[in-house]
């Protein structure tokens, strides 16, 4: 990670942290000013750090008087915790997606690290041999890895 995405991650979890809120408003412009940036590089530590998958909603209105509003997800209910995953799996998730999702589930702590790996390897593509055993095309593994997770995912967040 370059110290540039990092110092703009520490910069937006900083506000949000004065702000003593769920949510913070900017400026892309004005951000990137401010590191010395292209705003371009605004919008990828948007989608890499305040992503759905971590968290938040990232809402931006464009043009002169645009605007970023970045909301952080407060998922204190089980049902809504379950109905967010839900759509954040979708229909089909690939082993890649999985573990990255996995992952931030630990960081934010509704999952544990041993959750997490049990997961894993419950949803990781087995070696060629058990391919070949059930001979499964790649897109129908994916929809059944998302089926599964969604299930666990139901089944941990509801306890």
């Amino acid at each position: 990670m370059s110290s540039l995405t990092k110092a703009i991650e520490e910069y937006i979890t900083q506000l949000f942290n004065e702000a003593g809120s769920h949510q913070i408003s900017l400026r892309r412009k004005e951000l990137a000013e401010r590191f010395g940036c292209v705003p371009s590089q605004i919008n990828y530590v948007l989608r890499s750090r305040f992503a759905p998958e971590q968290g938040f909603v990232v809402e931006s209105q464009r043009g002169g008087h645009g605007y970023i509003r970045i909301v952080r997800l407060r998922l204190r209910d089980p049902n809504e915790r379950v109905e967010h995953l839900e759509k954040l799996i979708g229909r089909s998730i690939t082993e890649q997606e999985s573990k990255r999702l996995l992952s931030n589930l630990e960081k934010r702590g509704l999952i544990t690290p041993r959750e997490r790996l049990i997961i894993e390897v419950a949803l990781r593509n087995q070696d060629e041999q058990f391919r070949n055993l059930f001979d499964v095309p790649v897109f129908r593994r994916d929809t059944m890895r998302a089926d599964l997770l969604k299930r666990l995912i139901t089944s941990l967040a509801l306890m």
